[in-house]
């Protein structure tokens, strides 16, 4: 089948007349698509689309706005099954993982379309005796938004809707690995009957489609998740955009020699080899107290090798394939550096013999120690190493030693252990008898460090993708002077700014 754009309420071939193939991670001999290579051409009239659209559509009230994502959530609901078996097909997870990912694109319609009778500000006393003061939300305008295949139904979903509800007109460039649930997403938004020009839709390459975005003037907002290194590139060439972040991470599991073990164990495997390591927020680092660190060893690596590799539609099937040969390239040379760098190869390390797809075993690494570039360096496959601590302050230590920040937890059954984790763990997430992986649609979500920037989810999703506007209302008859030359303890001072 062959995919096209979206500009202006339309379908249509992209001006480069050029196109790409995405297959099966899992079939590499099975085509699912021809999608169009966008090109700086496509950019710019989605871009046009957007502009032309923005005043009618920030000024549809808010609560309209939300009906249209109300009923994109509705239109999701009733075709998850469908849309599960089409993120599994296309970039590889289990169907488990799959209605995951479209249950949490749901809960988002339902929960942000909820916020279209909020987009809170606040009223505040005034220094002036007549005078009232308040802050009110108001759009920031056209908004870039570039999205990862990983999560292809969850992550386009929550930018979208929050820039939607704010009153954002939005050019939606997806990742080139997972073009066709993308496609699907805008089809439900057309579906609603959104105006044209509102939603806009362009595949093809980052460097061409992605980088117009930034570097056009009239796009205020780049709203960016993937790698580290292309975020920093954004934000050096966004100028006085506003750039919102997330950059992955390296998370790290502490197991305290008081925890349930067999909780933790599960959720060492659950955090690091579900949706095969391609996961932001997935367990790559399990720092484990030297008291339980063999038991630990022997329990991860008997569960592991239990778990069945092969296409994600089988329901049968614990872990899917890599998204692509490079990844699985990647997992690879990893392994090799791993153990060049001293670690144990505990379970895995290969790619697995009889199966057709981009698949690779799960991996366990122990001994390792924090600098090595298996416990430091972004993986984003099976991958997990095993670091032993001799107290929570070393393990704290150890957490935080990479340039990531995005999720933590930490297995302990005393309560002043998990408060001083909570405290101290740098990242945005911290999680108590818990994986680092899951979040939940009413709640913050975003890192610190080299993970990003600022939060999308919950309210602060709403703050992320508007402008606060501050308001001042003077209600006495006589005008106020100027300028005044009294002096006091206290401002009195009715214009001027630092």
């Amino acid at each position: 089948m062959k995919y096209q754009v979206f500009i202006d309420g339309v379908w249509q071939n992209s001006e480069s007349g050029e196109t790409y193939s995405r297959v099966n991670p899992a079939d590499p001999d099975e085509v699912l698509g021809v999608f169009q290579k966008g090109n700086e051409l496509d950019a710019k009239e989605a871009i046009d689309s957007a502009e032309n659209a923005f005043e009618t559509w920030a000024d549809t009230p808010a609560p309209k706005r939300a009906q249209y994502i109300l009923k994109a959530g509705e239109l999701l609901y009733s075709q998850k099954e469908e849309l599960s078996r089409m993120i599994t097909r296309e970039m590889g997870k289990t169907l488990r993982d799959s209605r995951e990912d479209v249950q949490q694109a749901i809960d988002l319609a339902y929960y942000i379309a909820g916020e279209g009778r909020r987009l809170l500000g606040y009223t505040s006393t005034s220094e002036k005796e007549s005078r009232f003061a308040f802050t009110l939300k108001v759009p920031i305008g056209i908004v870039g938004l570039i999205t990862p295949w990983n999560f292809p139904m969850l992550i386009p979903a929550r930018k979208i809707f929050y820039s939607l509800v704010c009153g954002n007109t939005i050019v939606f460039k997806p990742s080139s690995e997972a073009p066709q649930c993308a496609c699907k997403i805008v089809e439900i938004l057309e579906k609603t009957e959104i105006p044209k020009g509102v939603v806009n839709f362009v595949t093809g390459p980052g460097k061409v489609v992605g980088n117009t975005l930034v570097a056009d003037k009239r796009v205020r907002m780049i709203s960016f998740c993937g790698h580290k290194d292309t975020g920093a590139k954004i934000m050096r060439e966004a100028g006085p955009k506003r750039v919102s972040l997330e950059l992955g991470g390296k998370n790290p599991l502490i197991i305290m020699d008081d925890a349930d073990l067999d909780l933790a164990v599960k959720g060492v495997v659950w955090g690091g080899y579900a949706t095969t390591g391609q996961r932001c927020t997935a367990t790559s680092r399990v720092i484990v107290h030297e008291c339980v660190k063999e038991k630990v060893e022997k329990m991860v690596k008997e569960q592991i090798q239990a778990l069945k590799l092969g296409n994600g539609i089988n329901p049968e099937t614990d872990i899917g394939p890599l998204v692509n040969k490079k990844a699985q390239e990647k997992t690879g040379e990893y392994c090799k550096i791993g153990i060049d760098e001293g670690a144990k190869l505990l379970s895995g390390g290969q790619v697995p013999d009889k199966l057709k797809g981009w698949f690779f075993e799960p991996t366990l690494f122990t001994d390792c120690v924090k600098d090595m570039r298996i416990c430091t360096e972004e993986i984003f496959g099976p991958v997990v190493s095993i670091i032993s601590f001799k107290n929570l302050d070393e393990a704290i230590e150890i957490a935080n030693s990479v340039d990531y920040g995005l999720s933590s937890a930490i297995y302990t059954s005393n309560i002043e252990s998990a408060f001083i984790a909570i405290k101290k763990l740098q990242a945005g997430i911290t999680y108590v008898n818990n994986p680092t992986i899951g979040s939940e649609a009413h709640m913050p979500f975003g890192g610190v460090k080299s993970s990003g920037s600022n939060r999308e989810g919950g309210p602060d999703g709403v703050n992320e993708f508007t402008e606060s506007k501050t308001v001042y209302i003077n209600y006495s008859n006589p005008a106020e002077p100027q300028f005044s030359t009294q002096q006091t303890k206290f401002s009195n001072t009715t214009y001027g700014s630092p």
